[in-house]
């Protein structure tokens, strides 16, 4: 299992980010309070973001955070107005690795998974041409969801396209997905926990809160998520993937 977090707003420090918050990504990887799986997240951890100019990357390394020496210098120098991080707990038999570390990219979007699918039930979707940098789940999502950017879907219908695909064949996946291209965010939640700050500076989307203030919106289960400079939108999945900004959040509670 994961937990992951994006930002979506004013330019924020790493540092500011993931470091600094009371029950940030470090904490969360030791301790989760949220997660529905009693696992901790101490298998890799990365930070994805989209530089002013070029294509969307990623800074990603297995272990905890606190094992890599080059992360507290980065995360004081480093800053984005879009940043995807996330920590990862590796389900049995999957590799321990670089590549099977979020955020995955394809240079235009970030993805990560808090998690598991079958990749046996749902091989079948993957296209000629297409090869997942790792032979772990999340990985194989990830190329999935390239297939139908690539394809010239929009990145909430492609999120949402991709879990209807996987839940009709396995009944089993938990498929909390957070992507993002750098001008929105797009979440699912699909058996694990998501939540959401909303600031005048931004908003953060995040499997559960980094402190202990009152202005986090839980999202219910078989949602999805879509925010950008307008707003937030929550929707029940079974609705059709169309975004329309600005409507009031559905079925959500502020934490007390």
């Amino acid at each position: 299992m994961c937990r992951h977090f994006a930002w979506l707003g004013r330019d924020r420090s790493f540092d500011e980010l993931i470091l600094q918050p009371s029950y940030g990504l470090p904490r969360q990887a030791a301790r989760p309070r949220w997660q529905q799986i009693d696992l901790v997240n101490r298998d890799g951890f990365g930070v994805g973001w989209f530089p002013a100019e070029g294509r969307a990357v990623s800074y990603r390394r297995t272990g905890p955070i606190e094992s890599d020496p080059d992360f507290l210098t980065l995360a004081q120098e480093m800053s984005g107005g879009c940043v995807l991080g996330a920590v990862r707990g590796a389900s049995p038999g999957m590799p321990i690795e670089e590549a099977a570390t979020a955020p995955f990219t394809n240079g235009t979007c970030l993805l990560s998974l808090n998690g598991h699918l079958n990749v046996e039930k749902t091989l079948h979707l993957l296209e000629p041409g297409y090869e997942p940098e790792s032979t772990c789940d999340a990985a194989f999502l990830a190329t999935l969801l390239w297939q139908r950017l690539d394809a010239g879907r929009p990145l909430e219908f492609a999120v949402v396209e991709l879990l209807r695909d996987i839940t009709a064949v396995d009944s089993n996946a938990c498929l909390n997905m957070l992507a993002t291209d750098g001008v929105r965010i797009v979440a699912t939640t699909w058996g694990e926990t998501l939540c959401y700050r909303v600031s005048p500076n931004g908003v953060l989307v995040a499997s559960e809160p980094h402190d202990d203030l009152g202005d986090w919106v839980r999202v219910e289960d078989r949602r999805v998520v879509v925010a950008d400079a307008y707003g937030v939108d929550v929707r029940p999945l079974e609705q059709a993937p169309e975004t329309v900004l600005g409507v009031p959040a559905m079925g959500d509670d502020v934490l007390a």
